[in-house]
């Protein structure tokens, strides 16, 4: 139950050349949900103001949980538009199917809660969080090229690319503060 416009080219269901599921759904909400948590935790410590880690940690986790129930409620809206079959069922498990959005925020609500007791700044909290989201989609890329059948340097390109998007989120956190 995803969106057309997440579809990859195989057809639903499809295997992966070693024969297992694809994983490409949960990749897409799990890379969804890295970008959104470093951005949300970039945007969050501004230097300008009071830190509060604890909160910040909320709203990082919150607002993974709205996207999540966000795209979710999207799915519905695409199954009804569709013809598909609709209904609360449906719809809790197209929701629940965003899990991996919420669980991509974890790492940084883990670190930003590290700089609630004071054992580091909240400043320190978010460029760790970023720099283990750059590593994670780095290694997300390469985990799913490998398990569609890629060779090392195809895998190690899928990393370089995915961990672009990381090092766009820290370049920008820098020029902005």
């Amino acid at each position: 139950m995803h969106h057309p416009a997440h579809r990859s080219p195989r057809p639903a269901g499809a295997q992966t050349a070693a024969g297992r599921p694809s994983p490409e759904p949960r990749l897409i909400s799990g890379v969804y949900g890295l970008v959104l948590a470093s951005a949300l935790a970039a945007a969050l410590d501004s230097p300008d103001e009071q830190t509060d880690p604890g909160s910040d940690a909320v709203w990082v986790l919150f607002t993974a949980l709205a996207a999540a129930a966000a795209h979710g409620y999207a799915h519905v809206l695409a199954h009804r538009m569709s013809a598909e079959h609709s209904g609360i069922g449906v719809g809790l498990r197209a929701m629940l199917a965003e899990w991996p959005v919420v669980a991509a925020a974890v790492p940084t609500f883990v670190l930003l809660l590290f700089a609630v007791p004071s054992w580091w700044t909240e400043g320190d909290a978010v460029s760790t969080a970023l720099l283990v989201n750059t590593l994670l989609l780095a290694a997300g890329g390469a985990w799913t090229a490998r398990r569609a059948g890629r060779g090392w340097p195809a895998s190690l390109r899928a990393a370089t690319g995915d961990m672009f998007i990381g090092l766009v989120i820290i370049g920008a956190n820098a020029l902005i503060k």
